[in-house]
């Protein structure tokens, strides 16, 4: 953890996401804000369904001073009038990315899980708070970041960026592809299918525009999470892709002071979730870090104590 912080929010904008995609802009369209959080905690990455005339918005927890984020579920009715939060699903590694989505009958989820070195499909025991794992989805050598699910032209399409150690210099784009939603699944054999740290890393929910498949991605030039992007499949088979950014996506002035970066844009039905941030840096932050700092020195010097006794 740095000394800079990026604290995120989570709204509900009252627009369907393809309008917001032709405009290119949030400007003067309506906002609901989840309620306000901890100190040195964030909520991010929103993904929704909606159920029995209800909304429920998934999202990453996150504390600064544990490291590992979990999913909670924020439940609102029509009016978006909160509801009740939950619980919704927590492992020993960090979760974040909760992608939500219906299919062959099911209600699963795919949370970005790479710490466990894994993919993990999730099936819906009951929904919204109780999950089973139903599929680990092999990759081969890649461990997916951000992996993003979508079905199109009779194959499930799987966008992800490869989690990489040391971080790469340039952001890539890999795709994978199956018959069904449980495999079995392809690498693309021209992954990485784009290189750019501007449009590659997904950030929400794929949709058809136009008759194309287009995909949210993360504008990480000049910081994580910076923007969102539309990035628009020209041509999307196993043999063939071809893409296409678009502009950064502006955010009203009145997010203040939420409005150093965004990094989701997930489409529920008639309105879209986002996520924006800014950036902490305070006394009591720099404090926290240092306290950190102490307690991994004390537990390395307890360590080699133990070795050497």
């Amino acid at each position: 953890m740095g000394l800079r912080k990026d604290i995120w929010r989570v709204g509900i904008v009252n627009s369907p996401m393809h309008t917001i995609l032709e405009r290119g802009s949030l400007e003067d369209m309506p906002v609901v804000w989840t309620p306000p959080m901890r100190r040195f905690c964030f909520r991010a990455d929103p993904f929704g369904l909606w159920r029995d005339g209800k909304l429920h918005v998934f999202v990453e927890d996150y504390d600064y001073r544990v490291r590992v984020g979990s999913i909670d579920v924020f439940i609102y009715d029509a009016a978006f009038n909160l509801l009740e939060q939950r619980k919704a699903l927590q492992t020993p590694w960090h979760l974040s990315y909760p992608y939500v989505f219906e299919a062959e009958g099911e209600t699963w989820m795919l949370p970005e899980a790479h710490h466990s070195g894994r993919l993990t499909l999730y099936r819906s025991v009951r929904f919204p708070d109780q999950w089973e794992e139903a599929a680990v989805i092999p990759l081969g050598e890649d461990i997916a970041v951000d992996a993003t699910p979508f079905f199109h032209d009779g194959l499930w399409w799987l966008f992800y960026t490869p989690a990489m150690r040391p971080p790469a210099p340039v952001g890539e784009l890999h795709l994978a592809y199956a018959p069904t939603l449980l495999g079995p699944w392809t690498r693309h054999h021209a992954n990485p299918v784009r290189l750019d740290s501007a449009s590659t890393r997904p950030g929400g929910t794929p949709c058809v525009l136009n008759g194309k498949v287009v995909l949210p991605v993360q504008d990480c030039t000049y910081t994580y999470g910076g923007a969102i992007r539309p990035l628009t499949f020209d041509e999307l088979t196993p043999e063939r892709v071809r893409t296409h950014a678009g502009s950064p996506i502006r955010r009203p002035a009145s997010y203040a002071p939420y409005t150093e970066g965004m990094h989701t844009l997930a489409a529920v039905g008639d309105v879209t979730l986002i996520d924006t941030k800014y950036t902490d840096l305070s006394a009591r932050g720099i404090g926290l870090q240092a306290w950190r700092e102490v307690k991994k020195l004390s537990r390395k010097v307890l360590s080699q104590s133990q070795q050497k006794g």
